[in-house]
């Protein structure tokens, strides 16, 4: 789950960084429906410029973004009415219990939430978090029912099929099942209360690698998929996080 950085790549991103700030500080003057979306980032290394594009590209929300560890204090309600919908696409450990309270709230509250790739991973001693995102990624072997059980795996630049598993749900409708190259996981744990969204045959990876449920009041789905610009520029990547932000936010088409 190692990517090198690119100094030329990270000085690029920095312009949509800024630009995404800029357009998050007016979101209260956006055109009517526009969602405000709040980007996590930190503790994984990522093509920023593509990454960031994603979102610029989007004509239906403003953005900002903010890395770890600055990125907790946008839990506390006063900072989390900047926002509609939170997208994670970090890799995390450490979390205080004020933060992990703030998160909880948020999300009884009805945030929504989306959930990209190595976020899976993030805050391994924390339970809940699993049961908010509805699945973990495990880092080291671990112990379930008393049987020991290896950590997850992954892979880079597997070229696979992506199914749709519900193509009447708002994230997926219009949406055929299409080929991508992409980093897959393996042997990580898929929440029993889910909705099924994205399957793959890949036998380097899960079955499930996308869905949706609900925690509280909100909205939540995750994504495996969007390791690199290969994921980020392919069209059918880009339609799944435009509609899993819109359905997170609770809004309609």
């Amino acid at each position: 789950m190692k990517i090198h950085r690119n100094p030329f790549i990270a000085l690029i991103a920095i312009v949509f960084l800024a630009l995404g700030s800029a357009l998050a500080g007016a979101a209260d003057t956006s055109p009517a429906g526009q969602i405000r979306v709040l980007v996590v980032t930190g503790g994984h290394d990522f093509e920023q410029a593509p990454f960031f594009k994603l979102f610029q590209d989007n004509s239906n929300i403003t953005f900002q973004a903010v890395e770890h560890p600055r990125a907790q204090a946008f839990l506390k309600p006063d900072a989390a009415k900047q926002y509609d919908v939170l997208v994670l696409y970090d890799m995390w450990q450490d979390i205080a219990d004020e933060a992990k309270a703030d998160f909880v709230h948020l999300l009884k509250e009805g945030k929504g939430l989306l959930a990209l790739h190595h976020c899976l991973a993030s805050y391994q001693n924390w339970n809940e978090y699993a049961r908010i995102i509805g699945g973990k990624y495990y880092l080291d072997k671990h112990t379930a029912n008393g049987v020991e059980k290896p950590g997850s795996t992954y892979k880079h630049g597997v070229k696979f099929t992506v199914k749709i598993a519900s193509r009447r749900h708002p994230i997926t409708q219009g949406l055929s099942d299409f080929e991508i190259e992409d980093e897959t996981y393996g042997l990580f744990e898929v929440g029993a209360d889910v909705t099924p969204l994205l399957t793959t045959d890949e036998p380097t990876s899960t079955k499930t690698i996308g869905w949706a449920h609900t925690y509280g009041k909100s909205r939540v789905a995750y994504l495996e998929l969007g390791h690199d610009h290969l994921a980020y520029e392919n069209p059918s990547y880009q339609r799944l996080l435009a509609q899993a932000i819109r359905w997170t936010a609770q809004k309609p088409r």
